[in-house]
């Protein structure tokens, strides 16, 4: 395996890895970005009144991408199991 197919392989995995975290991380910040401003506004400063609502709502992010996610997390191992010949004997 030469260094440039080790790099694109790795790169792939980061790729992939941001794609699948990306949904359930951008839930997690916009409804902690809101619960923050509501904090604010209210004077309310208990960090459990944060924690339970992005909780919540990324469980209800992860169920609703599961498909999605598994559909991806899928593709890239069958893409990465077929191309171990290839990458292996530098084909």
């Amino acid at each position: 395996m030469e260094s440039s197919q080790a790099i694109d392989l790795g790169q792939e995995a980061i790729r992939t890895a941001l794609l699948i975290g990306a949904p359930i991380l951008l839930v997690g910040v916009t409804v902690g970005l809101a619960i923050g401003l509501l904090q604010a506004l209210t004077q309310i400063q208990d960090q459990t009144v944060a924690f339970v609502p992005k909780m919540i709502a990324m469980v209800l992010v992860l169920a609703v991408c599961l498909p999605w996610l598994i559909q991806t997390m899928v593709e890239y191992s069958q893409s990465l199991y077929t191309n171990i010949p290839k990458n292996l004997l530098g084909s």
